[in-house]
């Protein structure tokens, strides 16, 4: 663990490990009390707008999407009048806020952050994520305590070293840099898969600006936690204000508004470009040209060579394709391997799937939980039909809605390079495989390159070290995080800054001073100190 000194006072910078959850542990018991606790509770989730909550009357259940009859509590479901008064909140805050010493802006997030790593708010909302997300408890605590707990450091010390970044001076003059928050607020759009994407709202709040949040329906009850351990750690009402609806709902009057100041948003790439498109045709309505940063899909790739260790291999696609059923917007979902390799691999993978235990998360040993709802589920379904009817399916295939939304670990093959199968994201615990002849090395890069819209994240496996380069080299923007000899999946904070371009988002590494210079003003200011007395210039003199 790094400490970091000097005007930060002493405060850990990640990451934060994650806990073993061995039989008999201490984080074993404390999470399973913990999955009680928010089973037995009947959560009623509703807007919060200048730290009160305000209610539609319309609701929808809050439902673990790996048994339809455990019910969490209910969602009040905003619109576009509480989204204006979400507005008009954040703009008041944003008055004071923004005006505050930095210590007394970064104190309630710090504090949060000790109280998620060490106190009983770890085990809650890990559980909660657990439960409304259908992650395991592996997953959840890397997710929901351990990334979250590293934004928010991570975000005191970018913003510090970016108030340290300041312009020369000459003698007789004073040039200094205010990094002032943006004028107006932040729209923040976080997605249903990761709990740590409440870092889209805390990240822009730490530097001075008011937010606008909009959690994905399908992860409210996570979202709620998250706002709740704030206020208990002591951000003032008003400057996170969260609203609950449906992307039609609340979008139109958040990006309508003239007081637009950013979006920061996470999520699929349809949404994302449909946002952008309304944001351009507003844009002459804005007081300031709003910043837009993204983070969209992907259809990540694992490229083996024919000297990659097949063992490690098979492990990456494995874990990089079904953890957290495949939801992850940075999860191995297209492989391409060699024709000597794959005899080998093809029966290593199908040995390890085999093994996989889908079911309720909760259960230690289950690996892959359900799907995030019903939607989703019908189109897994669909998908795999029509993998079924081209006689893709090499292990796997299947999919259960009986208790819950589940989708068993696949591996598919196609002989088309060019199949929406390995082309188009799936957002599923599937892998789909084409096999190219050893001699083919050079035409496959380039087919990796160009037969997708992405650019988000990929590997390579070779132990010929001219193959990395060559690799390196070729996919130079098929990937904003390339791995090498390692899945695509898993970026830490700090460690490997996450983001891609291409269709996959605007690339601005969340977690990073680049990310969050996107929600600064800087204003520069010239200071002289010595008083100029005559307009001419030298050569004016005769």
């Amino acid at each position: 663990m790094n400490i970091s000194a000097g005007r930060t006072g002493l405060f850990p910078i990640g990451p934060t490990d994650p806990y073993a959850f061995a039989t008999g542990s201490t984080e074993r018991a404390e999470i399973a009390a913990a999955l009680d606790e928010i089973r037995n509770t009947d959560f009623q989730v509703a807007s919060n707008i200048a730290g009160k909550e305000v209610r539609t009357g319309r609701t929808m259940a809050i439902q673990a999407p790996h048994n339809h009859s455990q019910k969490l509590g209910e969602l009040d479901l905003a619109g576009p009048s509480e989204t204006q008064a979400a507005i008009d909140a954040s703009l008041d805050a944003a008055r004071w806020w923004g005006t505050l010493p930095w210590e007394e802006r970064v104190a309630p997030f710090l504090k949060a952050a000790d109280m998620l790593e060490h106190g009983p708010w770890r085990a809650k909302l890990n559980a909660a994520t657990m439960l409304e997300l259908s992650k395991t408890t592996y997953q959840a605590d890397i997710d929901a305590a351990c990334e979250t707990v590293d934004f928010i450091r991570a975000n005191v010390k970018n913003m510090l070293d970016m108030y340290e970044t300041q312009p020369g001076s000459q003698a007789g003059a004073w040039n200094r840099i205010e990094y002032r928050p943006l004028e107006g607020f932040v729209f923040a759009v976080t997605p249903f898969n990761f709990t740590c994407m409440n870092n889209l709202a805390f990240g822009p709040a730490v530097l001075g600006n008011t937010v606008v949040w909009k959690p994905a329906e399908s992860a409210s009850l996570v979202a709620h936690l998250s706002l709740q351990l704030l206020r208990e750690a002591g951000l003032p009402d008003g400057v996170i204000n969260v609203v609950y609806g449906t992307g039609g709902d609340v979008g139109p009057t958040a990006l309508g508004n003239e007081h637009l100041a950013a979006v920061h948003f996470t999520g699929s790439t349809g949404t994302f470009q449909h946002m952008w498109q309304e944001v351009g045709k507003n844009v002459g309505t804005y007081r300031n040209y709003p910043r837009v940063v993204g983070e969209t899909g992907g259809k990540d790739f694992i490229l083996a060579h024919p000297s990659a260790d097949l063992e490690a291999l098979a492990v990456a696609c494995i874990r990089g394709a079904y953890e957290f059923q495949g939801q992850k917007c940075s999860a191995a979902s297209r492989l391409y391997v060699p024709r000597s390799l794959w005899p080998r691999l093809k029966d290593r993978l199908i040995a390890l799937t085999e093994q996989i235990k889908v079911g309720d998360p909760t259960d230690p040993e289950v690996y892959v939980g359900a799907v995030i709802n019903g939607r989703q589920h019908a189109k897994h379904t669909e998908i795999l039909a029509r993998a079924r009817a081209e006689k893709a399916v090499v292990v796997g295939g299947n999919t259960d809605d009986s208790v819950g939304w589940f989708v068993d670990p696949t591996i598919l093959e196609v002989t088309d390079p060019h199949s929406p199968l390995i082309t188009e994201e799936i957002f599923a615990p599937v892998l789909t495989t084409y096999v190219y002849e050893d001699s083919d090395w050079n035409d496959v890069l380039r087919l990796v390159d160009t037969s997708t819209p992405y650019g988000l994240t990929g590997a390579v496996f070779a132990e010929d070290r001219r193959a990395v380069e060559e690799a390196d080299a070729a996919l130079r923007y098929t990937a904003g995080n390339f791995y090498v000899n390692d899945k695509p999946t898993g970026s830490v904070v700090g460690q490997q800054p996450f983001g891609g371009a291409r269709a996959s988002g605007t690339n601005d590494k969340a977690g990073t001073v680049w990310n969050l210079i996107r929600f600064a003003s800087p204003r520069t200011t010239k200071e002289n100190h010595l008083r100029v007395t005559d307009y001419r210039y030298p050569h004016l003199e005769k």
